[in-house]
This record gives C-alpha cells, sequence and structure tokens, in this order.
C-alpha cells in the first residue's frame, strides 16, 4: 500500500508547558519503529513532520516583535525542517538521506526507491497537513494518514460542546464545514486539519484518517484499516 503520513509535530516533541525545549529521543524512536515495520511490510511510505513545541516556541517568541504572519509561518515551516531530520535521524537507513521534501516537485520522481522519505513544512499560507496530500497524489497513494493528538473528528467542537458526537465516516464536504465552523487557520495553531488539504483531498479523492497518534500503534492500525478514529472518502 501507497501511505502519505502526516506526523503531528506535537507527537514528536511533546507538549510540555516548560520554558524551554527538551526533546525525548525515545518518542522519536517510538514512532520511527513503527515506520520501519511498515516499511518491512513491503508498504511504500511518504512521512511529514510537523514542528510541534519548538516552532509554537519560536512563533509565541516573535509574536512579541509583533512579527508578520509571513515571519511566524517561516518559523513554523523551518521548526518542522529540523523535527524531519530529527525524525529522519531515527529511522536510521531505512530512511532517504538527508533530503526533507517540501513539494513533490523537489525531485520527487526521482527519490530514492525503496526508501522512506520524509517531508518538512509547506510555503507560507498552508501547514503541514497540506504536503502530505500533495505528495498522495504525486505518488498515486492509497491512503493518507493525519496522526494528532485528537482521536477524530467530531460533529462540534469537543471542548465546548458536552454533546459532541465523534464520526467514525464523513465526507470531505461534511469535513470541510465542521472545520469552516469549529476551528481556526493560524501559526501555530492546529486546526484539526488544513482547509486546503480537505480541498485538494476532495478534488483527488484519497481516503484520509485522522487519528489519535499518542498510540504510535494507531498508525499500523489506520494502515490496517481497523483504527479507532475518524475516515473521511
Amino acid at each position: 500500500m501507497k501511505v502519505a503520513i502526516s506526523l503531528g509535530g506535537s507527537l514528536l516533541t511533546g507538549k510540555s508547558e516548560d520554558q524551554y525545549i527538551k526533546l525525548d529521543p525515545a518518542k522519536y524512536s517510538l514512532y520511527a519503529e513503527v515506520i520501519r515495520g511498515l516499511h518491512r511490510d513491503g508498504h511504500q511510505l511518504m512521512v511529514v513532520c510537523g514542528g510541534g513545541k519548538p516552532a509554537r516556541y519560536f512563533i509565541d517568541i516573535a509574536k512579541t516583535y509583533n512579527a508578520s504572519p509571513q515571519v511566524l509561518d517561516y518559523l513554523g515551516i523551518k521548526s518542522s525542517h529540523i523535527n524531519a531530520l530529527l525524525f529522519m535521524a531515527a529511522l536510521g537507513d531505512v530512511a532517504e538521506q538527508p533530503t526533507v521534501y517540501e513539494t513533490p516537485s523537489m525531485g520527487f520522481n526521482g527519490r530514492q526507491p525503496g526508501k522512506v522519505w520524509i517531508g518538512g513544512g509547506p510555503t507560507p499560507g498552508t501547514r503541514p497537513d497540506y504536503r502530505p496530500v500533495q505528495f498522495a497524489e504525486a505518488m498515486g497513494a492509497d491512503l493518507i494518514i493525519n496522526a494528532t493528538d485528537i482521536d477524530g473528528v467530531y460533529d462540534k467542537n469537543p471542548n465546548t460542546h458536552d454533546d459532541a458526537r465523534k464520526l467514525e465516516e464523513l465526507t470531505f464536504e461534511e469535513l470541510e464545514a465542521i472545520i469552516k465552523e469549529n476551528t481556526r487557520q493560524a501559526p501555530g495553531e492546529y486546526g484539526l486539519f488544513d482547509l486546503a488539504a480537505v480541498k485538494l483531498s476532495k478534488k483527488i479523492r484519497i481516503p484520509v484518517a485522522i487519528i489519535d497518534g499518542t498510540d504510535p500503534e494507531e498508525i499500523t492500525r489506520a494502515v490496517h484499516g481497523c483504527h479507532s478514529g475518524s475516515t473521511i472518502k
């Protein structure tokens, strides 16, 4: 199976409230082992890493200087590239090195066969969620996985509505409406799934699984079609 994975940065970097950045190599190893297992099983994989806590840390500092949205975007992008390189190191020789892909046009057609390809943040105005969808289209993927720290898509914001209901399956049109109604699209803030990514997914009609990636094995279950999150078709 060909799979494009958006790996939320906070899954790798954690979300502590410490005033300094301290990364745990063991977290990278956990997710690297899952990806290596899928690679051993013969799956063709593209993994795009988010920036996580370091991105939010840098963005918050820049905000104190009233930095422009473009500067905030670039801080997130560069942070995701560093995170991607760390994950690449954790994967070892199963990962194509040292390229961190930003777009399919970056020689993606000349990629190293038999390797896991690693991607980072995109151009300003979109978040890392958008890149796996682009790569999914380029590689003819069977599935897009959005691994984050939530357990799926709800019909309304579960943080503010006690009666919010998780949806096991929904359409791209339904997801687009939910995102527009319940989330913000701003640098350093996670809004469930990038709106541009939803629109592109709808166009290319590749299924998307939104899963609780805090359990690394949920990624494997998503590939096998038995995850506990939400599937968008």
